[in-house]
């Protein structure tokens, strides 16, 4: 037997007639709940733009840029080494 989650939380919208009949008719259509219908479409809409938001699409040659950048960020880098050398002296005092 499923395990049936019970709701707790509540969302209150305010709408228009036009609007409520367009979504009471679609709810219909698909054969759910207007609650159901709602829940799931925000759901999903939500779960979208929260992906969108958190991963990186890369094409084959960027990644392929990045997995280059990233084989070679162990490599010595001579400017770097220099300015770190640079500012070890500074803080010591010997400009």
């Amino acid at each position: 037997m499923p395990i049936v989650a019970q709701a707790h939380g509540r969302i209150d919208l305010r709408t228009s007639p036009e609007i409520k009949e367009l979504i009471v008719r679609a709810a219909s259509t698909a054969g759910m709940s207007v609650s159901a219908f709602l829940l799931g479409t925000a759901q999903e809409r939500a779960k979208q733009i929260l992906a969108e938001r958190e991963m990186i699409t890369l094409t084959s040659r960027d990644w392929n840029a990045f997995a280059k950048a990233l084989d070679n960020a162990d490599k010595p880098k001579p400017k770097l080494s220099a300015a770190m050398k640079r500012q070890r002296e500074w803080r010591q005092g010997k400009r």
